[in-house]
């Protein structure tokens, strides 16, 4: 018998850093292009002379005394600058904290206390914004203001105290001559910090490390989702500051895909005008967007040119069924879905349309786990679910691109979040024997009537299949005999009419009857949280106003 002994492997021992990813990018697809939009033309860099102002906006972060562990904020549209703070920031060792611009101003103010920003990069534009809080974030020391090319620089407000700014470009300049302070970082360092929207109480932070970063941005450029190249040209419209852009930004630079920045033209349109112009292959965004370029094309088809499009990615919240048809049978664009949370990076899942097993036939299906990640359905009782496509649960996940805690610098406790391990998505679903996801609703918003669960995704899926609805939005408000019965706010596309009765039996053969909604609210808009899904907590209290 010979001796046993231990083999271990002989693999370097190599940190998967955003710098590595950075790096690489530079040195092997420097001829890529950073497509930069104004609202009317374009303006095209190669990522070469992207990388070398990224390496200068580190030295000039370094000069203004950020050091490892820093936190430089970005208050900023989708921009080339804004992708130079993505590399620049965690490539130095401080963490980047992208914020939120939608957010009320007391909570942005709370949010960067917490994380204890030091740095904020701003747009010009957003200045009014930045100055209504500054004064509450007692660690903020510089502002770096960013200006549009041709337009006067922004003025700095007076009487900031302490707070110095001082003008992007300026910095960059002064930084010509500087090596950039790209220092060896362990992988579990922390990279950027996001925050949640914040829909049913304070937004709390996520902190996501190098690792998790460049898994996940392997995971995205991989054939489990988009599948990018260095022929794709990758229009995120999807704002940066929700969960990193869904990684798209670090994807395409990794693979030498083209990046289109859209600045702060996402809508209508602003946005079908870049289309036509930058002629993207890839899109990302939430359904918010899509409606609203569906729209703008069917009133002005002879200003669109979506023919450079080959896939678009809709995430955020479910994308209905009707919209995705009219991409597809008007257009004949691709649309996939993704389902994640700022907890996970945010992709979980991925439905490609027409793949046996996935969205076709599955109107509701998120689509199936992604390599990385692993998930579960956990019933009421505690018992985890078969995987069998019927037996419903509360969705949890864990993986490498999944946090294991939050930010709460006040000692904030994150609640029942966490189970054994496992995330707690606070998602109703169930999955299939080929791992896909389907979502049957949020646990907050599923309605319970007489006992029995009512979706209200799916009857607000159904309701948009109505040629005259535009948007809706269904709640469960309470009932003397039921517990609680649906009710559906409705907003009807210009010149359309659609009552009640209309609408009730256009879901008779689709849905279950008791099902069909007992109350009907016409609006002329659905309110919407910060990243564009629907804020059913508007909603409750609107329906609780008398009359």
């Amino acid at each position: 018998m010979g001796e046993h002994f231990i083999i271990d492997s002989t693999m370097q021992d190599f940190d998967l850093t955003i710098s590595v990813l950075f790096r690489h990018g530079q040195r092997v697809h420097g001829r890529s292009r950073v497509i930069s939009f104004d609202g009317e033309a374009l303006r095209s860099v190669p990522f070469a002379e992207v990388a070398a102002r990224t390496e200068r906006l580190a030295a000039a972060l370094a000069s203004l005394g950020v050091e490892r562990g820093d936190r430089v904020a970005t208050l900023m549209w989708n921009s080339q600058e804004h992708l130079e703070a993505y590399f620049a920031v965690p490539g130095m060792g401080a963490i980047l904290h992208t914020l939120n611009l939608r957010l009320a101003p007391g909570d942005l103010a709370q949010v960067m206390s917490e994380a204890g920003d030091k740095v904020v990069i701003a747009h010009g534009s957003l200045l009014p914004l930045l100055t209504a809080v500054s004064g509450a974030v007692a660690t903020l020391e510089t502002v770096l203001l960013v200006d549009d090319p041709g337009m006067p620089p922004p003025r700095a407000p007076e009487g900031e105290g302490s707070i110095q700014y001082v003008g992007y470009e300026d910095a960059l300049a002064g930084a010509a001559g500087g090596a950039p302070p790209w220092p060896e970082l362990d992988e579990r360092t922390p990279a950027a910090i996001c925050y949640t929207s914040g829909t049913t109480d304070f937004p709390r932070g996520v902190a996501y490390s190098h690792r998790s970063t460049f898994l996940h941005a392997m995971c995205v450029a991989s054939g489990a989702c988009f599948g990018n190249n260095d022929a794709e040209r990758v229009l995120p419209l999807v704002p940066m500051f929700h969960v990193n852009a869904w990684g798209l930004p670090y994807a395409a630079w990794m693979l030498g895909s083209d990046l289109v920045m859209p600045h702060r033209w996402l809508l209508g349109g602003p946005a079908c005008q870049l289309i036509k112009l930058a002629r993207p292959t890839q899109a990302c965004g939430v359904p918010t967007i899509w409606a609203s370029l569906i729209e703008y094309a069917d009133a002005h088809p002879d200003e669109v040119d979506f023919s450079s499009l080959r896939l678009i990615t809709s995430g955020g919240s479910a994308l209905p069924e009707p919209l995705m048809k009219a991409f597809r049978d008007r257009y004949g664009i691709q649309m996939a879905q993704g389902w994640g949370m700022t907890e996970t990076s945010p992709v979980c899942t991925w439905a490609r349309v027409g793949v046996p097993g996935e969205r076709e036939g599955k109107p509701l299906s998120a689509g199936r786990i992604v390599p990385g990640v692993e998930m579960r359905a956990v019933a009421p009782d505690g018992t985890v679910a078969p995987w069998d496509g019927q037996t419903a649960g509360e969705i949890e996940v864990r993986g490498p691109w999944v946090t294991g805690r939050y930010i709460a610098a006040d000692g904030r406790a994150a609640g029942n979040r966490f189970h054994d391990g496992w995330l707690r998505t606070g998602d109703l679903g169930t999955i299939d024997e080929d791992g896909s996801l389907v979502l049957a609703d949020r646990l907050k918003d599923v309605i319970k009537s007489g006992g029995e669960w009512i979706s209200s995704l799916r009857l607000e899926n159904e309701l948009l299949s109505h040629p005259a609805v535009l948007d809706v939005a269904v709640i469960g408000v309470p009932d003397d005999k039921w517990g609680e019965r649906p009710m559906a706010f409705i907003v009807l596309r210009a010149q359309e009419q659609a009552g009640e009765a209309e609408l009730a039996a256009h879901l008779e053969d689709r849905v279950p009857h008791f099902w069909v909604p007992s109350h009907w609210s016409y609006v002329s808009e659905i309110p919407k949280t910060t990243v564009g899904k629907i804020d059913k907590l508007a909603l409750r209290e609107w329906a609780r106003q008398p009359g």
